[in-house]
C-alpha cells in the first residue's frame, strides 16, 4: 500500500514509525500463530471491563437463523458503555426476539458481555458487502437518546 487516496494525514498516522498501524488488536500465541481478535476502535469498555465485539458476534452467529450480526457500544448511564447488537435474520429463519440472543449469550458468555439491546434489520453495507459499524454506533447512540426523551 503507497497510502490513502488524497489523504497525506491519514497515510502519515498510519505509517508513523516506519509501521503500519491497522487499528487490529492481536495475541501472538506460542506456536508463532497470531490470531486477531477484535479493532481496537470496536473495542466496548464496560465498568473498566474490555469486551470482545467479535467475540459476541461469534456466539449470536451460532444462532439458527442468524445471517449477519454486528455488536457496537451503546452509551450506558452506570457502565459508560455496553453492547448492543444489530441482527439480521435470513429471509426464512423463524423469528427471534431479543430476550432468545440475550438468553442465548448470557448461556455462553460472561454476562457483562451480553447485548443489553438487540435490534433487527437489514445492516448497513459497504458496495463491497462489510458492514459500516460506524453507521451502527451512531444509531445505537441515536436509539438511546432517543429511549430517555421518550421515557
Amino acid at each position: 500500500m503507497m497510502g490513502y487516496f488524497k489523504n497525506a494525514d491519514a497515510t502519515a498516522k498510519a505509517f508513523a514509525g516506519g509501521w503500519f498501524h491497522t487499528g487490529d488488536l492481536a495475541v501472538v500465541h506460542p506456536d508463532g500463530y497470531i490470531q486477531i481478535t477484535d479493532r481496537s476502535k470496536d473495542v466496548i469498555i464496560s465498568g473498566g471491563e474490555n469486551i470482545s465485539s467479535v467475540e459476541v458476534e461469534e456466539v449470536i452467529y451460532r444462532m439458527s437463523g442468524v445471517l449477519n450480526v454486528a455488536v457496537v457500544a451503546q452509551p450506558d448511564d452506570k457502565w459508560c458503555e455496553t453492547p448492543c447488537a444489530f441482527v439480521e435474520l435470513k429471509p426464512d429463519a423463524s423469528p427471534i426476539t431479543e430476550q432468545d440472543v440475550i438468553l442465548f449469550c448470557r448461556e455462553r458468555l460472561a454476562h457483562f458481555k451480553c447485548p443489553r439491546r438487540v435490534i433487527f434489520g437489514e445492516l448497513p453495507k459497504t458496495t463491497t458487502g462489510k458492514i459500516q459499524k460506524f453507521r451502527l454506533r451512531e444509531q445505537a447512540g441515536s436509539q438511546v437518546a432517543i429511549t430517555r426523551l421518550a421515557g
